[in-house]
């Protein structure tokens, strides 16, 4: 696997590119390897699996869970393609209300790792997708749950999608400005 480090600049991202394996038949993959992820700084209990699927247009996020019962998460494709975003939520980090963004697709097999103190979110730019994380941390926690909204001026997100379908809770979310501080990390 290929462990891209502090992804555009920001301190605890990682993009992770697995070796494939592939003919005729199709293709192989190892999506997860405690040993390795460890050689490269990444010492995580995951603790639970989700799927999501999605059809186009759709806009999931910006997410997280507040202490004591935050996430970290390791996100992937399985069908389709998104653009995945984080958006740093440390109070204290030199880069906080900073985004990065990247593209996961089936064909690509990247995989993002958000720690926690991001807000996680993504669009589906594809018909059909299939989205699976990784948890480790905490698992959901309904009381814990908070969010900023999708189109925060103030980050300045680039979704690339003109109108995308989002949950009401998702586009009454707050702006990151208005968000309690003991909300963020």
């Amino acid at each position: 696997m290929e462990f891209e480090k502090n992804y555009e600049g920001i301190e605890g991202l990682v993009v992770i590119t697995p070796k494939v394996f592939g003919d005729e038949r199709g293709f192989f993959k190892e999506t997860f390897n405690e040993k390795e992820f460890k050689e490269n700084g990444i010492d995580i209990h995951w603790i639970q699996d989700n799927h999501s699927k999605s059809s186009e247009g759709v806009l999931r996020g910006l997410h997280w869970q507040k202490e004591p019962h935050a996430q970290d998460k390791l996100v992937r494709v399985t069908t389709g393609r998104v653009l995945d975003v984080a958006v740093d939520i440390r109070k204290n980090s030199e880069t906080f209300g900073k985004y990065a963004m990247v593209e996961l697709t089936e064909d690509n097999h990247k995989m993002f790792l958000l720690p926690a103190g991001f807000a996680h979110g993504f669009v589906a730019l594809t018909e059909r997708v299939d989205f699976e994380y990784k948890v480790g941390g905490s698992t959901y926690d309904k009381e814990s749950e908070r969010a900023i909204v999708w189109n925060d001026p103030d980050i300045g997100i680039e979704w690339g999608v003109e109108d995308p379908t989002v949950s009401e809770k998702d586009a009454n979310a707050p702006r990151l400005k208005d968000v309690p501080s003991e909300d963020l990390f």
